[in-house]
């Protein structure tokens, strides 16, 4: 009852919002915070046998969960670290990639360039709002199709969402399911590397037709690019996340001093905006860690998980089914952070039961959540992507757009291939 009052309250407000007053992002103009408050103002009301401090006692549990106090921390650390570094460090590295190879190629390095600014700075919509504008400005200067390009910069965008050691997502489905991120960064790789590869190669075929001209790359600064190397070189090798974040926050201090981009004062300031720009998802997790102790004392878990296990039998229907519970929470909320947040204890209890890895479960979580919310219309990407474009004089329908975006479907097609092809059994 209290994930339905919100998904009702929340989706409908925001349909409501978005298509019959006509809001601009009426979706995110919805206070997800107050929208989970009165979730667990529901869950607060259900099960009379319990005395409303017992309740209490409950919530509090959850929220003292480790899982979730270290998901906290390293929000909030990787914040202050994308608030230092800022986006002039990553428009260097989308520069430095585009001016590496001829123009009639710079639609499928846009791809590559958004996979690996989005997986430096761990924020999908960060790299779209940052990208977008240069493939927008690239497509009116070589004739390329500009919904080719924008659905290039989402998909390549959502490719780092989903394997970003300091992305939302990740730190999410790792915390969530007790699991080493560089475990579950291998284990979405397998899957999010195939798709990728065949992206490029399909944008490729599509562009090299209607490529009719040439772009040329503005100046950038390679020394910018350092701390991000910092941070993936030191996640993939298994550097502790807490480390790394540290390391890649003092390399940006250094970095950005050095070179004059910004005085002390400003960093400071610029951390504390990092840290602060994530309170909401903050918020999000201690209150829907609240609600779950709740739901899990009621029995509503057991409800829902008996459901799941009549739909989906063995290991392999066990995958299948935390994947589509993390893309019906995603439909319903327009934020696969809070899907998988949402997900998370009620996929626990069914890798149990279908015998699934932690790091499995957290890679099932990541990938499907990020199909999902990297083709839906009303999306924040899909619409900060629009709305970018629209600022260039370049008006497009998500409805244009969706139709290439190659890579969340490519990386969907990859996932199921994984769960019936190489899902079987593992060491716990």
């Amino acid at each position: 009852m209290p994930i339905a009052v919100f998904v009702l309250l929340y989706l409908g407000l925001g349909i409501i919002q978005e298509y019959v007053m006509k809001i601009n992002m009426g979706f995110y103009n919805i206070p997800i915070v107050v929208i989970f408050l009165i979730a667990l103002m529901t869950a607060f009301l259900q099960n009379k046998r319990l005395s409303f401090d017992k309740k209490l006692d409950i919530a509090a549990s959850g929220v003292g969960d480790r899982n979730i106090f270290i998901m906290i921390l390293i929000f909030l650390e990787a914040g202050i670290f994308v608030g230092i570094v800022g986006r002039s460090s990553a428009q260097s590295v989308a520069y430095f990639m585009l001016s590496m190879v001829p123009a009639r190629f710079a639609v499928a390095v846009l791809f590559i360039v958004a996979c690996l600014v989005s997986v430096s700075m761990g924020t999908s919509v960060g790299t779209i709002t940052l990208i977008t504008p240069i493939a927008v400005e690239m497509s009116i200067a070589s004739g390329f199709s500009t919904a080719l390009c924008v659905a290039s910069v989402i998909g390549g965008a959502m490719f780092g969402d989903n394997l970003s050691f300091i992305s939302d997502t990740t730190i999410a489905a790792c915390q969530g399911q007790g699991c080493a991120m560089k475990d579950k960064f291998r284990e979405n790789f397998a899957i999010a590397l195939p798709a990728a590869i065949v992206s490029v190669l399909v944008i490729l075929m599509v562009s090299l037709k209607s490529y009719s001209g040439d772009f040329e790359v503005p100046g950038y600064n390679l020394v910018q690019i350092v701390p991000y190397l910092i941070v993936l070189v030191g996640g993939v090798i298994g550097i502790n996340v807490f480390i790394v974040l540290l390391m890649g926050i003092v390399s940006g201090f250094v970095m950005m001093l050095a070179t004059g981009t910004a005085t002390a004062a400003e960093l400071l300031g610029s951390m504390g905006g990092g840290a602060a720009g994530m309170f909401e998802t903050v918020m999000v997790a201690v209150l829907v860690s609240a609600i779950c102790a709740l739901i899990r004392e009621n029995g509503g878990f057991e409800a829902l998980l008996a459901s799941i296990y009549g739909m989906f039998k063995g290991r392999k229907g066990g995958l299948l089914g935390m994947g589509l519970l993390v893309v019906l929470l995603d439909i319903a909320t327009a934020n696969n952070t809070v899907a998988i947040v949402m997900a998370n204890p009620i996929a626990s209890d069914m890798a149990g039961s279908y015998g699934i890895s932690p790091r499995k479960t957290a890679s099932i979580l990541d990938t499907f959540s990020c199909v999902s919310q990297g083709i839906l219309p009303y999306g924040a990407q899909m619409l900060v992507a629009l709305a970018a474009s629209a600022e260039l004089g370049q008006q497009l329908s998500a409805f244009e757009v969706i139709p290439l975006l190659f890579y969340p479907y490519l990386l969907l097609l990859s996932s199921l291939l994984f769960i019936f092809f190489k899902s079987g059994k593992e060491k716990n």
